[in-house]
């Protein structure tokens, strides 16, 4: 495999990443009103699973074929991954551990992403890529110094880790795929993590109830809606257009959405703090994933809903 060379991404590339980090900042306020009521695990496979239904009427509708031979077996580990193993991982490791240390480790995704994509041959090696990761890791971690602990349970921070590296991979794996479609991907995707994280749910003991507060009701129909559907979707056809260790920097970005939205709709406070490492985090993805004059620009790229290698 040929390593991707370095460009630019054009303007529906562009357009769909930075609706990612919208609908993703957004999603951050929408989990703590779900949380509210739902157990988490529980409350992440119920969203993926009917994010995963409409992504299978959308099929119908369309007459798309359901992935075969490879094509399904790739969709079926992208979904462990990016679902199962994410979100399991993740809210196992915040069960033990604050959330600013897990934030901190998950803006370590894109320098994994970058490596990962340089060993499996996706892309070269750039000290620019380098060091937009680590001034986004500096960024997450000024934003969340308020919230870091001293000690934490080791098995709660490997946690951590295996979900950045399993979100990292992710990506790695999405943009190797040769035919995918962001809509076939994700329902077979989805589908494979929701079963995975009420498998794990069970596991965990988590009481399963449905809500009774209509605020929380209004945000498992975003997360699954928009915060789903919308976001993976975008997702994917942005990792097909793009580089996997770019399109990575809308996770770390996110936060910087919902630290804004959380002081409009919650009245939380933004500090100094917040402010600068806000900058840094947006500074890291212009350095990662945008700057260089030595790139191309994509003259044009597909609408997301042209990217397809699936038979309708």
């Amino acid at each position: 495999m040929n390593p991707t060379p370095l460009q630019l991404p054009g303007r529906n590339t562009l357009i769909a990443f930075f609706a990612i980090v919208l609908i993703g900042g957004t999603n951050f306020v929408a989990v703590k009103f779900s949380n509210v009521e739902l157990p988490p695990l529980f409350g992440a496979g119920l969203r993926f699973a009917a994010a995963a239904l409409v992504f299978l009427a959308i099929m119908r509708i369309r007459r798309m074929a359901v992935p075969a031979g490879k094509a399904l077996a790739g969709a079926a580990v992208y979904g462990t991954l990016s679902f199962g193993m994410v979100y399991g991982l993740l809210y196992f490791a915040l069960l033990q551990m604050d959330a600013g240390t897990t934030s901190v480790i998950m803006a370590a995704v894109p320098l994994v992403t970058l490596i990962l994509a340089v060993v499996q041959g996706q892309e070269r090696f750039t000290l620019r890529g380098v060091a937009g990761g680590v001034l986004a890791v500096a960024g997450i971690g000024v934003l969340s110094y308020h919230t870091l602990e001293g000690s934490m349970p080791l098995v709660a921070v490997l946690a951590a880790i295996g979900g950045m590296v399993a979100a990292s991979q992710a990506a790695v794996l999405v943009k190797g795929f040769r035919k995918s479609d962001p809509i076939t991907t994700n329902a077979v995707g989805m589908s494979v993590g929701a079963a995975g994280l009420m498998l794990a749910s069970v596991a965990f003991g988590e009481s399963w109830t449905m809500p009774a507060q209509v605020s929380t009701w209004a945000a498992l129909v975003w997360l699954a809606g928009v915060g789903s559907v919308g976001l993976f979707g975008l997702f994917v056809f942005v990792i097909k257009t793009w580089k996997a260790s770019a399109s990575v920097y809308a996770l770390t970005l996110m936060p910087v959405v919902a630290v804004v939205l959380g002081a409009v709709l919650l009245g939380e406070a933004i500090t100094a703090q917040t402010v600068a490492g806000g900058i840094l985090v947006i500074v890291g993805v212009y350095v990662g994933a945008l700057s260089g004059s030595g790139r191309r620009r994509v003259s044009a790229d597909p609408s997301p809903l042209k990217v397809s290698g699936a038979a309708r």
